[in-house]
């Protein structure tokens, strides 16, 4: 999936790693690819090109990477992938003796296997758990069956997803006569893992020691992003005001649900899950859609741009960073000549709103579908 994104060359690279630090936030480079020797080649160069753009970390798999990360640019972190496998202490500790600074563990632990390590660790040993996002039928994302039906290989960022297709059975001697495949009586996507959620669970991963948790953001929209960041960030700082009394608010699991997604549960965390598969499609559940990005106010207006059609008077919700959404009415829409105009219609369409009030800049206003 990441060989289809849009590439970064090393001056794009150096812009985001500037614009990421200047606001506090640390690069992590992902490396986790299986490289073949032709690539290997490359490493040395590759490896030193990211350090002197200041990447803080890099994120890898392969123990020949390792290696040279460590030769060519060892004042830069290795964080070990979770296509690493680690799933014991054993591994976690020889990794930490080898120099990397941080773990990703394998998606397959319960938090008993999570706490378990963290205890037979060094403590400072980064240990860092995913908490949201798609869940691989393969272990830890180690995935053959991409290259074998589409030669795209899921080792080397390229997976097309085929465990979330449908499939029927052949018979050889008929040909074209498919035959649903049933698990049970509901249906055929025998493949398709649900997605991972451990929202509610902030605070017994807190209190296994996790350092980090591990959002996937691998194609994703910034939306999607923005909001699942948004609501663990949040999650997150009110456990750690008060772990003793720490209680999820409910608009937060509310909140997780307003992106692309499929169906949750809670993968390995609780141990082995028992409806990890959803078998009736492979498609994705899109209630929400982003209408307008707040480019600034000055107390009296917020000036926007489109990202999808809405009406005046439409109700919609109004997402802070940091903060809980709320509604609002579109009561007018001025266009960028001051005119009232009954819709934002067009795409990237500059207008204003009125609003009593500040807004910060790159704020999100989204519309229900079904208020549609």
């Amino acid at each position: 999936m990441r060989a289809v994104s849009a590439k970064f060359d090393f001056p794009m690279l150096k812009k985001a790693v500037d614009y990421a630090h200047e606001h506090g936030v640390r690069v992590y480079l992902t490396c986790n690819t299986v490289p073949t020797n032709e690539e290997a080649d490359q490493l040395p160069e590759f490896l030193k090109n990211a350090r002197d753009v200041g990447v803080d970390a890099f994120i890898i798999a392969d123990m020949g990477v390792f290696a040279a990360a460590r030769e060519y640019a060892p004042e830069v972190e290795v964080h070990m992938s979770t296509q690493t496998g680690i799933v014991n202490y054993r591994t976690a500790n020889e990794l930490y003796r080898m120099g990397a600074k941080r773990v990703v563990l394998a998606r397959e632990l319960s938090i008993d296997d999570i706490r378990t390590i963290r205890e037979k660790t060094p403590s400072d040993l980064e240990i860092e758990v995913f908490v949201h996002g798609a869940m691989c039928m393969s272990f830890s994302g180690r995935c053959l069956l991409s290259h074998y039906l589409v030669d795209r290989d899921a080792n080397r960022g390229e997976c097309a997803q085929p465990c979330r297709w449908g499939y029927h059975l052949v018979e050889e001697k008929r040909p074209g006569q498919y035959f649903p495949i049933f698990e049970d009586e509901k249906g055929s996507y025998i493949l398709n893992a649900k997605d991972l959620c451990l929202i509610e669970y902030i605070d017994q991963l807190a209190q296994a020691g996790v350092t980090s948790l591990k959002i996937e953001g691998r194609a994703k929209s910034s939306y999607y992003v923005s909001v699942i960041t948004n609501a663990y960030r949040i999650a997150l700082d009110q456990y750690q005001r008060d772990p003793e009394h720490f209680q999820l608010e409910p608009w937060l699991l509310d909140e997780v649900c307003k992106v692309s997604h499929r169906r949750y549960n809670t993968g390995f965390l609780l141990g082995r899950p028992e409806d990890g598969q959803y078998y009736e499609n492979g498609g994705y559940l899109r209630n929400f859609d982003v209408v307008a990005i707040v480019d600034r106010t000055d107390g009296e207006f917020a000036y926007c741009t489109q990202r999808n059609k809405f009406l005046a008077g439409d109700t919609v919700e109004v997402l802070e960073p940091g903060k809980k959404p709320f509604e609002m009415v579109i009561s007018q829409i001025f266009d960028e000549e001051n005119q009232l105009v009954d819709s934002a219609c067009h795409a990237m369409m500059k207008f204003k709103i009125p609003y009593q009030g500040v807004l910060q800049t790159g704020t999100i206003i989204r519309k229900n579908k079904a208020e549609s």
